[in-house]
């Protein structure tokens, strides 16, 4: 019954939400004891060399925050859904009861592989968080290892959809479908290393969670409108999960979401994406350049800076990634935020809309 799918969708959402906001005083109490932030400041920009304008920004409008703000918040969001999942599907089992059946979304065909790709990334970013803030001033894992890592579990992924569940074209609004074969598989490489490339937006406190939040919110629908219901009420966990995050994070940050949540995320929603074309009968690959619209122009800036720095020897931006460009230029934190967030609400409307054209 819709009814009970939509309650199959909100509780859990609900739930995320609440569950977090429980969870986040003890996670910022560990976080502060166990002084969970960078011990050593300073910034390499994207062409190896150090990044002076940053760090005059760094010195200005975020004077002393990479070095009293704790990293890692991150785990609020991964922690949170997992323990949702885990315990709908527990009472499901140790409780059958109607109404913990149906609010059970744990399931092989629609959120095993996304669960798999947010502990994954998570874990891996818990893990270069971990080497950034160890007194010896380390640098995390190396970005050669992360993106080989990307690849190989999105290339397992890939594989995945294409030889376990037959996935093999992607929706074309007004035209069907591409058959692309096998060449599904680098495709699904391509997307998650790009979505990975645009976690670079947890720069400003608030930023990556409205983002994000209003990412999973339009893919939300666009599951539930698919009838993919487990697929939408993982999503919208999602969902409550950064809202719980957010709610710490808006100015002035009681902690920071850093790779741990950054490549949990991306990685899910390259995943979700995918489950979200033709296997549900939609548009979801066509529809994310318009959804994760702010991730695209954040990693597009880079790419636009590094080769303008290379070819003509100047650059285009005063800082890249973009919304650094707009607090470089003189725009408040704030500002950059919140019109980021509109940005966000106005391209998941119009993203979804696209995904479930008929």
């Amino acid at each position: 019954m819709p009814s009970l799918d939509i309650i199959k969708v909100f509780i859990p959402a609900t739930a995320a939400f609440a569950i977090g906001i429980l969870f986040a005083p003890l996670l910022t109490h560990y976080l502060f004891k166990y002084k969970v932030w960078k011990k050593s400041v300073g910034k390499i920009a994207l062409d190896g060399k150090p990044a002076v304008e940053f760090e005059k920004l760094r010195t200005t409008v975020h004077a002393g925050t990479e070095t009293k703000t704790p990293r890692m918040g991150g785990i609020l969001i991964w922690a949170t859904v997992t323990f949702v999942t885990l315990a709908l599907w527990l009472l499901a089992e140790l409780m059958p009861i109607p109404l913990f059946q149906k609010l059970d979304f744990l399931s092989r065909s629609q959120t095993w592989i996304p669960l798999f790709a947010l502990l994954a990334g998570s874990l891996m970013g818990f893990l270069n968080d971990l080497l950034d803030i160890l007194p010896s001033g380390e640098r995390g894992v190396g970005l050669r290892t992360r993106l080989l890592f990307v690849t190989a579990v999105s290339l397992f992924i890939g594989w995945w959809f294409y030889a376990k569940l037959g996935i093999s074209s992607i929706g074309i609004p007004g035209d069907g479908t591409f058959e692309l074969g096998a060449l599904i598989i680098p495709l699904f490489v391509l997307v998650t290393i790009g979505l990975y490339a645009g976690g670079v937006i947890d720069g400003i406190d608030g930023l990556s969670g409205g983002v994000f939040g209003a990412i999973f919110m339009a893919y939300t629908g666009i599951a539930y409108f698919q009838n993919q219901i487990n697929l939408a009420a993982f999503s919208a966990t999602l969902v409550g999960a950064i809202l719980a995050f957010l709610w710490f994070n808006i100015p002035p940050a009681r902690f920071w979401m850093t790779e741990t949540g950054t490549m949990g995320l991306t990685m899910t929603l390259a995943v979700i994406a995918f489950m979200t074309d033709t296997p549900g009968n939609g548009y979801g690959i066509a529809a994310l350049p318009i959804i994760a619209f702010p991730l695209v122009i954040t990693v597009l800036s880079n790419v636009v800076q590094v080769l303008s720095k290379k070819l003509r020897g100047k650059k285009v931006f005063r800082i890249a990634p973009l919304h650094h460009h707009f607090e470089a230029i003189g725009w408040p934190s704030y500002k950059v935020t919140m019109r980021y967030w509109v940005i966000s609400i106005v391209c998941a409307i119009v993203g979804m809309t696209v995904a479930l054209l008929k």
